[in-house]
């Protein structure tokens, strides 16, 4: 008789996002002539910029030479692309990372969902909440945790995140082993200091932690003075894997292109204390259990770094930063508390009732879908996510609805 891995029977009834497009489909059916405009889920709208558009198809060109064509390339990325996110990502704001300590993939969810793989099993973990629910999914479904009691899993130390500490969780008095950061926050959108970043580095140092850093929204940062990779921090290079996505940076949502940092300084031990390389360790499950990411779209992510393509993205990335100010500012008119939107493209707004009714309140009223900030854990009640991915057009049309179904609530 084969069995199950039972601890998915431990996961909550329903993914957050499928649970969304659940109720957002039922509404449609019984709702055809309502069009729902979807400021939920982080997706793109924007084409991609011309420069990876070009990029894409001379690489595609490329293929249908016998001179030029190529097979499988390596799993961890082609050079080229290695060479210049060590570059520019890196060496020019003063970071210490090499080509091959950079692991190309297709996707910051896969890559965070995946990294446990190399960790024990019986690690303690610290997760904040509210957080991205793959952190917390993905170590229930390892065996990490025992059954959700309260809406938290037992097992986890959990790292809150309020109004209170600005949505950037303290530094705990008791220890763990693997700690999962992400700023700019999704989904608050907050926003860590240098100082802040720098007291989680030590921590890691004093409980020979490491830290599992998601800065997948890293690009739209416009504060000079906040950090866009914990490799900014010193000591973090011993002590902090980094994850980063071209997705939210380029609109690569649907060519998948992403990349994971791990320093071939970072160690973790056996259970004789005996330490192991973790860039060996993730090398191993890397190329084992991944093909790499097509020539083509290699070719179109390196593209980003090309002159016109940094103005390009950062036109991009700049054109979301304005929806994300105009939800802002109407939300905060409509007397609501917000954070992020400046150096993020989310907008987390304190609605002061349940999260999900408030949902159900924006859709069945204004058909505009946001984010209920309970499924993103027991600390996002009471908030909702409002992402800025969208056309000026739909943010505005968004904006009014909203406004008009609020004020009639």
């Amino acid at each position: 008789m084969i069995r199950i891995n039972e601890n998915y029977t431990k996961l909550k009834a329903s993914y957050l996002f499928a649970d969304i497009a659940r109720r957002v489909a039922a509404f449609t059916e019984a709702n055809p002539g309502k069009p729902v405009i979807r400021l939920g889920i982080g997706d793109v709208t924007e084409p991609l910029p011309p420069a990876c558009v070009a990029a894409l198809h001379a690489a595609a060109d490329e293929m249908a030479s016998r001179a030029t064509f190529r097979g499988y390339g390596p799993e961890q990325g082609y050079p080229f692309l290695r060479e210049l996110v060590a570059q520019r990502d890196y060496a020019q704001r003063g970071c210490r990372i090499e080509p091959d300590e950079v692991f190309i993939s297709d996707g910051s969810k896969c890559d965070c969902g995946n990294i446990q793989e190399i960790f024990a099993d019986d690690i303690r973990l610290a997760i904040p909440d509210p957080v991205y629910p793959v952190y917390v999914d993905t170590n229930v479904m390892a065996g990490r945790t025992g059954p959700s009691e309260g809406g938290r899993y037992q097992g986890i130390l959990y790292l809150d995140s309020t109004a209170l500490n600005g949505y950037v969780p303290d530094v705990p008095a008791e220890p763990a082993d693997l700690v999962y950061l992400c700023f700019p926050n999704n989904p608050t959108g907050a926003v860590a200091t240098r100082a802040q970043l720098a007291a989680w580095v030590d921590y890691a140092r004093r409980n020979r932690a490491v830290i599992l850093f998601d800065s997948a929204y890293e690009a739209y940062i416009r504060d000079p003075s906040v950090p866009r990779s914990i490799y900014e921090i010193e000591g973090a290079r011993d002590v902090a894997i980094e994850f980063r996505s071209f997705s939210k940076t380029a609109g690569f949502t649907g060519m998948r292109c992403a990349y994971t940092v791990v320093p071939k300084s970072l160690v973790a031990w056996d259970r004789a204390g005996d330490a192991h390389p973790l860039h060996a360790l993730w090398n191993r499950r890397h190329t084992t259990k991944f093909n790499g990411v097509s020539y083509p779209v290699q070719r179109a992510a390196a593209a980003v770094y090309s002159d016109e393509g940094r103005i390009q993205t950062r036109a991009l990335t700049d054109f979301y930063l304005e929806n994300a100010r105009l939800v802002r500012a109407e939300m905060g008119r409509l007397g609501f508390a917000c954070v992020g939107g400046d150096n993020a493209p989310y907008i987390w707004v304190d609605v002061g009732r349940d999260s999900w009714q408030f949902f159900d309140l924006l859709l069945e009223r204004a058909q505009v879908v946001c984010t209920p900030g309970a499924g993103f854990g027991r600390c996002g009640e009471g908030h909702v996510r409002i992402s800025a991915f969208n056309s000026r057009e739909n943010v505005e049309k968004a904006l009014g609805r909203i406004g008009a179904a609020l004020r009639q609530a």
